[in-house]
């Protein structure tokens, strides 16, 4: 009886965050819509371990969007023609215009991350990147952009759970690599990349927001609320 209990309360609690979430979807669609009217426009960052739930996240975030509205960037490792380029360029080229929505899944924190983690950057290069990126936040801020940063924090025993879910399931087997195996087992090295990105990215004009991800629903609720809240917010204030 007690198990019964508790997987109709999981179910009823899933719903209502599956609710949640639509709703909130809706009103940042609705918002999304005004943003050019004040001159802004919004730029969201997802980072996290992997199969913390970034790109189910990003698909949300977007469910109701004009697709006219809105891009998604998948950063992957730079191509030939873009390591021909400082850092920095292939970001710049995908910030969208006034009134626009861009969300990077996975994003210029890379070089702070796994290109350091994984010794794809010099030493000097991770280094300098913190101030390059606040400088390039700073800039964006200052002119306009909503920039919105979180990171969806997901516990090891999770993340093994997950792994294991996509790899006995021929229909999510795509989804894990090898290199994913090879992050997990760094672990560590991450955490420690994580600590010095967040202290040293973490401004007055670019807060990173930490969600506990080991309830995908609830943070999908919980970063959907603050998006809405930022955009509503900046509308309110341009209004009055």
């Amino acid at each position: 009886m007690e198990i019964k209990a508790h997987t109709a309360t999981t179910a009823i609690s899933g719903n209502t965050e599956a609710r949640k979430v639509k709703v909130l979807s809706a009103e940042l669609a609705r918002a999304v819509k005004r943003l050019k009217d004040i001159k802004k426009n919004l730029v969201i960052v997802l980072e996290g371990y992997d199969a913390s739930g970034k790109s189910g996240c990003a698909e949300r975030i977007v469910k109701f969007m004009d697709e006219k509205d809105y891009h998604i960037m998948h950063t992957a490792a730079p191509s030939t023609e873009e390591l021909s380029y400082c850092y920095m360029m292939r970001f710049w080229r995908s910030i969208p215009p006034m009134g626009k929505v861009a969300l990077f899944d996975r994003s210029w924190y890379g070089r702070v991350l796994v290109e350091r983690v994984d010794g794809f950057c010099s030493a000097d290069d991770w280094n300098r990147a913190y101030r390059e990126i606040n400088d390039f936040e700073r800039y964006l801020t200052c002119n306009g952009t909503l920039l919105m940063k979180f990171w969806l924090d997901v516990s090891e025993e999770e993340q093994l759970k997950r792994f294991r879910s996509r790899a006995d399931d021929p229909a999510k087997r795509h989804k894990i690599t090898e290199d994913d195996w090879q992050n997990r087992s760094k672990r560590k090295l991450y955490d420690d990349a994580l600590y010095d990105m967040l202290k040293y990215t973490d401004t007055q004009f670019a807060r990173w927001n930490i969600i506990p991800a080991n309830d995908k629903k609830a943070a999908r609720t919980a970063i959907l609320d603050k998006i809405t809240s930022a955009v509503n917010e900046a509308l309110v204030q341009i209004m009055y």
